[in-house]
């Protein structure tokens, strides 16, 4: 099987089979994006204890890119501190512009790294990421 393949899979796994993807009934740090250009759109919720993203959910309408990467934001963000969720957004933009970044602790990240072939996709791959940044820059 080709990487290629793979990672389609992996990404289409996220999308038909999505992570933490649901609302919490109690307060939570909420974070509402969406992409003008091709209507994609997100909700997240982050549970934020102490510094530590202690749980992530979203909902939201979009492509397969979008949504697969909300799907793995919030599996890879879980039990990080915020410093450390900055961070993993740091090399998830540095990914979408095409550098060699790994994702050791959550590979299924670098599923997303041929995104970075088709520009107007970018911000489909993004759009969970910046509520990230937005979410954790609201809190600090």
């Amino acid at each position: 099987m080709q990487l290629d393949d793979l990672y389609r899979r992996v990404i289409m796994d996220h999308y038909k089979n999505p992570r933490n993807r649901g609302k919490f009934e109690d307060d939570a740090v909420t974070v509402d994006l969406n992409n003008p250009t091709c209507g994609d759109r997100i909700s997240l919720q982050l549970k934020i204890d102490h510094g530590v993203v202690s749980d992530a959910m979203y909902t939201g309408e979009g492509c397969s890119i979008s949504m697969s990467s909300a799907s793995m934001m919030t599996d890879a963000v879980k039990g990080k501190s915020l410093g450390e969720a900055l961070e993993l957004a740091s090399r998830f933009s540095a990914l979408m512009q095409g550098e060699p970044v790994e994702f050791e602790e959550y590979e299924d990240i670098e599923a997303l790294s041929g995104v970075n072939k088709f520009p107007a996709r970018i911000k489909c791959a993004t759009l969970a990421w910046n509520a990230l940044r937005k979410g954790i820059e609201s809190e600090q």
